[in-house]
């Protein structure tokens, strides 16, 4: 008889962290190379979606590799250069925030991992990405990993370069638009981004005119209204899930 689920929640959240396990299990099905794909900036109101591949060396992957959302903007910088040390392939691609507007955030983030995977200079023979969906047109098999930032090693490896080369993107901009703060919000929808765009405006080509709260300057050609804090972060969060 089974034993009955119980309805307590957890007393601990139980962290995992990345292991090469998925990509051992390739091995052994003779399907390598194994590229791991993710991307960076779906949520921000500004700047591009970039995405990273990454073919990770099995016998000299960097330790420490790990979500990048849970690695100190320090600790990416010193992974990036590991990674970029180690790996036998790594390629990455963005789409620029005109083109998020045109196919919104979702197709432009998977075509973005497609592009990353067609730059790698080896041919995988699985590609593993990060969320719920294969981006399409894969010149291999694909397969989603809910989480796989924090399950593969190689997905991981693909969330610190695709964050630290955005990041470094969106500090360019900074020193073009120092008024905005690029450098300290990254583009996401802080209380100084929003503050920036009503005395500014937004920045054509670089702002993402179809995202919730500059959506509604676009359409009535005016300066946006800005929604309540809350109502931003949650729009945000189901943009970024």
């Amino acid at each position: 008889m089974a034993r009955a689920r119980s309805d307590s929640p957890p007393l601990f959240e139980v962290v995992t962290t990345p292991d090469f396990a998925r990509e051992r299990r390739a091995i052994k099905a003779e399907q390598w190379p194994v590229a791991g794909v993710d991307e960076a900036g779906r949520g921000p109101l500004a700047g591009s979606v970039v995405a990273a591949a990454v073919i990770l060396d099995p016998k000299r992957i960097p330790r420490g590799l790990d979500d990048s959302k849970r690695l100190s903007a320090e600790a990416r910088e010193v992974l990036f250069a590991k990674i970029l040390k180690c790996a036998l392939a790594v390629s990455v691609s963005s789409i620029c925030a005109e083109c998020v507007d045109d196919i919104n955030i979702l197709r432009a983030s998977l075509t973005a991992m497609k592009r990353a995977v067609d730059g790698l200079i080896l041919q995988p023979k699985l590609v593993i990405a990060d969320g719920r969906d294969v981006p399409p047109g894969l010149p291999c098999a694909g397969e989603a990993l809910i989480k796989g930032d924090q399950r593969s090693q190689s997905i991981a490896a693909a969330s610190i370069v695709a964050k630290v080369m955005r990041d470094r993107m969106m500090t360019r901009c900074s020193a073009h638009h120092d008024a905005y703060g690029f450098d300290s919000h990254m583009g996401y929808g802080t209380v100084r981004h929003r503050d920036a765009i009503t005395a500014h405006g937004p920045i054509s080509r670089l702002h993402r005119m179809t995202f919730a709260p500059l959506r509604a300057g676009a359409e009535t050609g005016v300066q946006a209204d800005f929604l309540p804090e809350e109502e931003l972060m949650a729009v945000q969060h189901r943009v970024a899930s």
